[in-house]
């Protein structure tokens, strides 16, 4: 069952879920983060902080009050119960699309993006996926657990195969992950280059977007679990974003904010924006 009140919601997004178009949502779990957890407090750091923003985004020239956009809070996860809490977060996603509106899930740890996968690719068995992300996430296992931060995408790859996920940032990962990525994943070490080719490729296909804020330089975001130094820059991140403005996104995620790793709030102040301008790629485009 959704939890359809919620004390305080992301900025714009105040339509009643039966209106609504796109569903936002909170995953407040951290239970296989492998250095420095933390990330089940960023939904509620986010929610209000989000009001330092604009509704309008000059990026994208779009707004959150032209769209139908609810928020319904965070989903109540148990604690040291993997499973279940996966099984949760897919069966919120999979509710909100038999509503035919799109998902969006502010984790928690990467893992979290998993069942919203497996919903969609439900629906659009031609998923594809583009992931930004300091780490390949390509583990077949992390320390025996093949349920972990640090093998999603490699459990993403199992529900949607060869060439349909596109990674970029990656700079940090096993020897092994990489040379697994070049016969099974587009992968772009250290920036975004090839992101135009990908979404030329991309056009008039379903995709899901994941974006790990560790792809950002840990100068720009110290709140997170796993920094990494060397990544791109908020502008280049806007950039992609805004490059994505013509796929037809079909869910998303924005995961891995830990905000008490700054005390400045700047993290959380970097999330909330990442945040807006993903719901509007969401809203504005459709199938």
């Amino acid at each position: 069952m959704l939890n359809t009140y919620t004390t305080q919601t992301f900025i714009g997004f105040d339509t009643a879920f039966e209106e609504a178009n796109v569903v936002l949502f909170g995953a407040p779990f951290d239970g296989t983060t492998s250095f420095r957890p933390g990330t089940r407090f960023a939904p509620a750091a986010i929610r209000p902080d989000s009001y330092g923003l604009e509704t309008y985004s000059p990026y994208l020239d779009l707004d959150l009050d032209d769209y139908k956009l609810t928020d319904i809070g965070d989903i109540d996860l148990p604690f040291g119960n993997t499973t279940r809490a996966l099984t949760m977060l897919n069966e919120t996603a999979t509710t909100i699309l038999k509503a035919d509106k799109k998902p969006l899930m502010i984790g928690g740890e990467h893992l979290v993006s998993l069942p919203v996968i497996e919903a969609l690719v439900k629906k659009y068995p031609d998923l594809h996926i583009i992931h930004f992300d300091a780490h390949t996430d390509l583990r077949e296992d992390y320390l025996g657990e093949v349920l972990s931060h640090a093998s999603v995408i490699r459990r993403a790859w199992d529900l949607v195969g060869d060439g349909r996920i596109f990674q970029f940032g990656i700079r940090s990962g096993l020897k092994s992950e990489f040379e697994w990525a070049k016969s099974h994943t587009f992968l772009q070490r250290f920036n975004t280059n090839g992101l135009l080719e990908a979404i030329t490729a991309l056009k008039g296909k379903p995709v899901y977007l994941t974006i790990d804020l560790d792809v950002l330089d840990p100068s720009i975001f110290p709140g997170t679990g796993t920094p990494e130094p060397g990544g791109i820059t908020m502008k280049e991140l806007l950039e992609a974003l805004t490059a994505l403005k013509e796929l037809p996104l079909v869910g998303a995620d924005i995961v891995e904010l830990s905000p008490h790793y700054d005390t400045s709030g700047v993290s959380t102040a970097v999330a909330c924006k990442v945040i807006r301008e993903v719901s509007l790629l969401l809203a504005h485009q459709t199938l």
